[in-house]
């Protein structure tokens, strides 16, 4: 029974008009019956979600509930989070920089010789509090379903960083169809629930197993009133990309015409969205196969691999419909903020050749594993998009996850619920995922700490509440002059205002950084470095005090991302 409810029935049952006069004894149950509910919040977050993935964006893919959302509420087209999971996710819940959070990088990422900092460990640290424990504290229960990804040890584990209710995924990834792990850099696939190890049920499959288990948990504590917190980070669409096939078949030939007219085509849709200016142009990513030059049989793979990907959003779309559908029948869809992002850009690794074979054969012939085109996405299968079906996916922009350029770091956010305004419309303000903390804190009543935390000190959120932006009562999220840094395995980026400066130098070797005006150039086709030089060199600056106000420690020399995730693995294979 809400507390509304219970104010008419108190009324009804005593004979007393809540329009009239109230004895004394009375006065403080009817205040209390009289306050407003409190506001619920569901944060999702998808994996490896391209830019223009969703159809609010200019998606061919089917995501009704997600468009339902963007109608109800306001999406954000210049939103920039990491280009890699843990990095993000634990910026997403603290509000506190990668390199103060204790997770620059993921753990499988980092070469030996920056372990040996500890604030290079790629796991939560005990210096930040997440906005789950936060909102417990104020009497919010705290529900946590899908991929944690920042420590698998009981300190580290979400039940032990605020969480009531907890199914969590504590690596990279995970088959989504099974209990097995999907990269030999793993022993088995570590699954937890409410700190304890956890198997999973026979008829598993990821998007619909999380979005049953938040449902129980919120049902579970239904009739005490008391708000909720439920974040919900999908394994999809992270590699293993894999379907129920009757949502992959729904995309069978929508891909076949290849990545260059599917890229173009997501352009225009874009454009027309208002996810991106009109007039963006784009380049070709360094990299990208051309597609006529492909053996028909290459080219139906890959297109396969598209539908396969194209379904898996669509089943998460899906299963967020079926979580929306529940809210609504228990009258809390209403009393709900709603948020949806991505870690980060889309997948681009070159695990699966164009073949369609695989780096990772030997691996896939012992564990059982295949990549056939015929089950592909379905159970025992295991699918990447690639590098170049990634391009489709991030969609006007350059390169993938991993990168500082847009397609790594730029990805769509929207927002709905109470205190959202212009409903329905988009806007290319930027926000950095460290805003997302102290915003759904200010929205629904609730402190954030300022350096404090239950009498110890601890790390400062300081990313910006927009909360006034989305009311519609402020004009702009940060100062123009105001500088914000980034880096992740050697690749970083400083946005101000409408500029960015970006480097990748793992990847992509550059040696020379890049200016770009992303609000009117978010394809990052334009380069200002030799237009605007002063503004380049202060921009400079400005990293330079970022790197060292944050200890940022450069990448060893030499060093190679895949090598160090997977060069051990592999070499034991062979």
């Amino acid at each position: 029974m809400t507390i509304n409810s219970a104010a008419k029935l108190f009324s009804l049952s005593f004979g007393i008009s809540l329009f009239g006069a109230v004895p004394a004894f009375f006065s403080t149950a009817l205040a209390a019956a009289e306050a407003p509910d409190r506001l619920n919040v569901v944060l999702i977050l998808a994996d490896d979600l391209g830019f223009t993935d969703i159809s609010p964006f200019g998606s061919e893919i089917n995501t009704p509930n997600i468009a339902r959302l963007a109608a109800e509420g306001l999406s954000f087209t210049n939103y920039h989070t990491a280009g890699s999971c843990a990095p993000a996710r634990a910026m997403l819940l603290t509000g506190v920089d990668s390199h103060r959070n204790g997770v620059p990088n993921i753990p499988e990422a980092l070469p030996p010789e920056l372990l040996a900092y500890d604030h290079y460990q790629g796991v939560l640290n005990d210096k930040v509090v997440t906005l789950a424990s936060i909102l417990k504290a104020d009497g919010y229960h705290t529900y946590m379903t899908g991929k944690w990804h920042l420590g698998h040890t009981p300190e580290l584990l979400p039940s032990a960083r605020g969480f009531d209710r907890t199914i969590a995924m504590a690596d990279t990834g995970a088959d989504n169809w099974e209990q097995r792990t999907y990269l030999p850099i793993y022993d088995q696939a570590n699954w937890y629930a409410d700190g304890s190890t956890h198997m999973l049920p026979d008829d598993f499959y990821s998007s619909k197993y999380f979005i049953d288990k938040t449902i129980e948990f919120i049902a579970s504590n239904a009739e005490d009133d008391e708000p909720f917190f439920a974040y919900i980070p999908f394994q999809a669409v992270h590699m293993p990309v894999q379907a129920p096939r009757e949502f992959s078949d729904k995309y069978a030939g929508v891909y076949d015409e290849g990545w260059t007219v599917m890229r173009e085509k997501r352009r225009l849709a874009a454009e027309e969205a208002g996810a991106i200016p009109k007039g963006t142009e784009a380049v070709v990513t360094p990299g990208t196969l051309i597609w006529e030059n492909l053996a028909e049989e290459q080219r139906r793979h890959h297109a396969r691999r598209m539908e396969v990907y194209a379904g898996m959003v669509d089943a998460m779309d899906m299963h967020i419909g079926r979580l929306m559908d529940y809210l609504e029948s228990i009258d809390e869809y209403e009393n709900t903020i709603f948020v949806f992002t991505s870690d980060n850009g889309a997948e681009g690794s070159n695990i699966i050749l164009p073949n369609g074979g695989s780096a990772l054969s030997a691996w896939f012939d012992i564990v059982g594993y295949n990549s056939n085109y015929d089950t592909l996405g379905e159970r025992g299968s295991w699918n990447a998009i690639g590098p170049s079906n990634a391009t489709i996916a991030a969609s006007p922009l350059a390169y993938y996850k991993f990168h500082a350029s847009e397609g790594g770091l730029r990805v769509p956010l929207v927002m709905a619920g109470p205190g959202i305004k212009n409903e329905g419309e988009k806007t290319d303000e930027f926000v950095f995922v460290t805003d997302l903390a102290p915003t759904i804190l200010n929205l629904v009543g609730v402190n954030a700490h300022d350096g404090n935390w239950l009498g110890r000190e601890v790390e400062p959120i300081i990313g910006a509440d927009f909360s006034e932006f989305l009311a519609g009562s402020s004009s702009q999220v940060h100062d123009e002059f105001y500088p914000i840094g980034y880096e992740l395995g050697g690749n970083s980026a400083l946005f101000k205002g409408d500029y960015k400066i970006v480097i990748n130098r793992i990847g992509q070797s550059e040696t020379d950084w890049h200016l770009f005006n992303i609000r009117t150039d978010p394809g990052e086709t334009r380069d200002l470095a030799q237009e605007q030089p002063t503004l380049l060199e202060e921009m400079l600056s400005d990293y330079e005090n970022y790197v060292q106000a944050n200890n940022v420690l450069p990448m060893p020399e030499n060093y190679n991302r895949t090598g160090s995730i997977l060069g051990d693995a592999l070499r034991e294979l062979r």
